[in-house]
């Protein structure tokens, strides 16, 4: 029972756990701001926390409401399943025009350290107020979540996953990360990196 369940979920969850780690890894101003945070050891923990349990949260939207809209109107999946298709090979072409054309490395600005307060209201602007954060988890995840059926709670897991693991992992490695983050070729790298894994999903949901 245990291997059948295993066979059915996991290849579920790793395309979750995938799919989450190519939409998060881009450059924007929520991973600078945990970047930033990590850099000065500030509230490490609950911007991290507050990240993760806020796209955790999106996800879940998401997902659920793709599940139940989907068995009401058959036509919805399809409709999302190709407009899921043609999102990823946009930010695939954007992510490898970033790595063709390269650019400065993300270098976080020293200032005075804050409290706690004000790092969470700025972490959470930077995440609800962002209309891409709703089009990458609700209706990005959403949308592939549909194809796996009854396995929908694993991909969904897997994304969740992917948001904890990165955001903990940016937050507590940054100053590890300092020198890697610092220069533009690390940035072209994983930009190239990103526009790869988009474009397999996308070809990925066209087929399937």
């Amino acid at each position: 029972m245990t291997e059948l369940s295993t066979a059915v979920l996991l290849p579920a969850f790793l395309p979750g756990l995938f799919l989450g780690f190519s939409l998060i890894v881009a450059i924007g101003a929520q991973n600078a701001f945990v970047l930033r945070q990590g850099l000065r050891n500030e509230h490490v923990l609950a911007i991290c926390a507050t990240c993760a349990l806020s796209d955790a949260v999106l996800i879940l939207v998401g997902v659920s409401g793709f599940a139940s809209a989907g068995a009401r109107w058959t036509w919805l999946e399809p409709l999302m399943r190709y407009a899921g298709a043609a999102f990823l090979l946009v930010y695939g072409l954007r992510s490898a025009r970033s790595a063709w054309q390269g650019g400065s490395g993300l270098n976080p600005a020293d200032r005075e350290p804050g409290g706690l307060l004000p790092a969470l209201l700025t972490c959470l602007a930077l995440t609800w107020l962002n209309p891409h954060v709703y089009l990458d988890t609700v209706v990005l995840v959403g949308s592939v979540s549909a194809r796996f059926a009854e396995a929908r709670g694993a991909f969904a897991l897997g994304a969740m996953t992917a948001s904890f693991l990165f955001f903990f992992a940016l937050g507590y490695g940054a100053r590890l990360l300092r020198p890697l983050f610092a220069r533009p070729t690390a940035w072209r790298v994983m930009d190239g990196g990103i526009a790869l894994v988009m474009w397999a999903i996308a070809v990925g949901l066209l087929i399937g």
